[in-house]
């Protein structure tokens, strides 16, 4: 009886043993609190790297003049002519000069549109009114940009110029016109109102002039009217590169670009250099 006592408790230790056993063979191994887990044992492909893209520069713009500074350049669909400039003289808008161009093409109207000095004379002596100024002295063309040097020649046969008349293409074709869109200034600037800036009326221009008991004579006009709407009459100055500003009423402006005009003269000429900035009424 004692034996078989004996024998049943060793089966049971036995048994309790081989349980024992069996679960600790399939239970995993803890990782370590904060280690990485371990890669698997098939190899992974590595990454390719990604190229990344290096950013173009910024193209720089080159300087424009004074009165007319280069505008940002405009995105446009290929073969296309950008205008970028206010519209100042003497059409006031794309529209009107696409209606020259039919004009022209039907009945061959109004061909100095197509000539940049010619289109720089009729503004100084047709619309300005400067009579005086009657020669090119000098002249550069590129692409769809042209500066003109317009002005006068004295007695002794010297000549002078009066301003540098900056135009540009509007509208689309080879017969695109020549519009005026400021001037390059040199000893008579106009800086104030900035190149493209909103005024009303009164409004005060200004800027710089290198000379001698000068009067500058303000006008503000625009392309649709041949009378000024409003002049100051004068602005005394003189001396090296001196400041000078006047304040000038206009009323009637209907044109949506109007020109601020400076001119001073009456040693040489009458009008002996001039200036002028488009601005865009408010």
């Amino acid at each position: 009886m004692t034996d078989r006592r004996l024998g049943m408790a060793l089966a049971t230790v036995t048994m309790i043993l081989l349980t024992g056993c069996s679960d600790d063979q399939g239970a995993p191994d803890p990782t370590p609190s904060g280690s990485a887990p371990q890669p698997s044992s098939t190899p992974q492909p590595s990454a390719t790297p990604t190229a990344v893209p290096s950013t173009p520069p910024v193209p720089t713009t080159p300087p424009g003049t004074s009165t007319t500074p280069t505008a940002p350049p405009t995105t446009s669909a290929p073969g296309r002519r950008m205008f970028r400039y206010p519209a100042a003289w003497p059409f006031t808008s794309e529209a009107r000069a696409a209606d020259w161009q039919r004009s022209y093409r039907s009945g061959g109207h109004q061909p100095w549109h197509l000539d940049a000095a010619e289109t720089a004379l009729a503004f100084t002596q047709s619309f300005l009114g400067f009579k005086d100024i009657k020669l090119i002295t000098s002249r550069s063309i590129q692409g769809d940009e042209a500066h003109i040097g317009v002005g006068y020649q004295i007695d002794t046969g010297r000549k002078f110029t009066a301003a540098v008349v900056h135009l540009a293409r509007i509208g689309q074709g080879k017969d695109a016109p020549w519009q005026v869109v400021g001037t390059r200034d040199t000893d008579l600037s106009l800086t104030s109102p900035r190149y493209g800036a909103t005024v009303g009326s009164p409004l005060t221009a200004g800027g710089r002039i290198t000379g001698v008991d000068e009067a500058i004579r303000i006008e503000v006009r625009q392309a649709s009217t041949s009378a000024p709407l409003g002049t100051l009459c004068c602005v005394p100055a003189g001396g090296e590169r001196t400041p000078w500003a006047g304040r000038v009423t206009y009323r009637g402006a209907t044109d949506p670009v109007l020109l601020v005009v400076a001119s001073a003269g009456g040693h040489n000429a009458h009008i002996e250099r001039f200036a002028i900035t488009a601005v865009r009424r408010s």
